[in-house]
């Protein structure tokens, strides 16, 4: 009896969805047109929001430039030919090294003993150079003053902005140092 009783509920399962989902679709689409347009004439109806009004325009205080009497700003800047201090000298023919930067030149070694010591210096293209005193490298006028054993002294020329050059030392050392 029992598996009679679930073999027919199971029947009538399907069915009872059926008719159930069936009775849903019809009033629904059955009364969605007239409440859409009756939505819609109602919205139409309505006055729309109003507007924002036109901001006013700042009034904005005249400046006038009086440059008589000042230098003009997109002429040549002064003549500076004649301050005094040191200069990179123009007609001096530049040497190898002096293509790099000075942060990309390495020390590799010294060659030689005492007062003549020469440093060996490898550029970003693999050369090793030898380095003496009076020597040129880096792309800022760096002349070597001093060789050691362990480090290459320089004074570079660097420009001050003002149409002078400042001395600025440095120097490149061994890799372990």
């Amino acid at each position: 009896m029992a598996v009679l009783r679930k073999t027919v509920s199971l029947a009538l399962l399907p069915l009872g969805l059926a008719l159930l989902l069936t009775g849903c679709g019809r009033s629904v689409t059955s009364a969605d047109p007239d409440n859409l347009e009756i939505y819609t004439q109602t919205v139409e109806s309505k006055p729309g929001p109003p507007l924002e009004p036109v901001p006013q325009l700042q009034k904005f205080e005249t400046f006038l430039y009086n440059d008589q009497g000042l230098r003009d700003p997109f002429s040549a800047p002064l003549d500076t030919s004649k301050s005094s201090g040191p200069r990179p000298d123009p007609n001096r023919p530049k040497q190898p090294l002096e293509a790099f930067p000075l942060d990309s030149l390495v020390m590799n070694g010294t060659l030689g003993a005492g007062g003549k010591i020469v440093g060996l210096v490898m550029s970003p293209d693999k050369v090793t150079h030898r380095v003496v005193p009076g020597n040129y490298l880096g792309q800022n006028d760096g002349k070597v003053i001093e060789v050691t054993p362990t480090k290459i002294n320089i004074t570079e020329l660097v420009s001050d902005g003002a149409g002078g050059w400042i001395e600025r030392p440095a120097s490149i050392s061994l890799p372990n140092q």
